[in-house]
């Protein structure tokens, strides 16, 4: 089933009136995948109406898959994309700030490794598909969009304010471009990380977009206490503009 478009209703408005995202979440399908290594992993699938359709993962915060990100992933879907928000944390879901940091800390990352191949190799086949793979992601999530492609590499990568500490070898696995949103009062993903990627980006030879925005770290998340509209807005519309290049 194709996931409806709640007209007039922006994503923030969406998020911010729970019947209005139950509403978007109910429109998902819940899928378990094999992975290479064997395991079995759930996500959330939206799907678009228009087929074959470009093809996003999405990868959750350190709050883990909850219906923020559902939502957003069924928002993809509305945009015409075959979009999946993976679950890199067995089904968990953080509701304070310190269940969040012990999520984030128990993520193995080889387990993390091979659930974003896995996903990304069954979307590679979907009849839905149009074999070009996004990779997106948020805080914790941002920093796995960037260690996925690098992993199984995909056509296009976004981060959002997500740790970027790779070295040039390991960029050069990259196959497509990447696009970074950073915040300039983020205390944990600054400039000297941002920059030193930068510089490890031009030496491995790939692409990229870096932009910042006058925000905290969280500010494309509309039910963060950080939120901030307007660069949210902007961030969407760039992420939109680079991933309908490229995929």
């Amino acid at each position: 089933m194709a996931v409806a478009p709640l007209a007039g209703f922006p994503l923030a408005a969406t998020l911010a009136d729970p019947k209005l995202a139950r509403a978007a979440v109910a429109n998902l399908h819940d899928y378990t995948i094999n992975t290479p290594q064997g395991r079995r992993v759930s996500g959330a699938l939206a799907m678009p109406i228009g087929v074959p359709a470009p093809t996003v993962i999405l990868i959750h915060d350190g709050w883990g898959l909850n219906d923020q990100i559902k939502t957003v992933t069924a928002e993809y879907g509305r945009q015409g994309y075959l979009a999946v928000a993976v679950d890199l944390m067995a089904g968990s879901v953080a509701t304070t700030t310190e269940e969040a940091r012990a999520l984030t800390r128990s993520v193995d990352p080889a387990a993390a490794t091979d659930t974003l191949a896995g996903w990304i190799e069954w979307l590679r086949v979907h009849d839905a598909s149009n074999r070009k793979i996004g990779t997106v992601g948020w805080c914790f999530g941002g920093g796995w969009a960037l260690n996925a492609s690098i992993a199984t590499p995909v056509e296009a990568t976004v981060i959002y304010y997500g740790r970027v500490t790779r070295v040039a070898g390991d960029l050069r696995k990259l196959k497509g471009p990447v696009l970074g949103h950073f915040a300039t009062r983020d205390r944990f993903v600054g400039a000297a990380m941002v920059t030193a990627w930068e510089q490890a980006m031009n030496e491995a030879g790939k692409a990229y977009e870096t932009h910042w925005y006058d925000a905290d770290r969280g500010f494309a998340n509309p039910t963060s206490a950080r939120y901030d509209e307007t660069d949210a807005r902007l961030a969407w519309g760039r992420t939109l503009a680079f991933l309908g290049k490229h995929l």
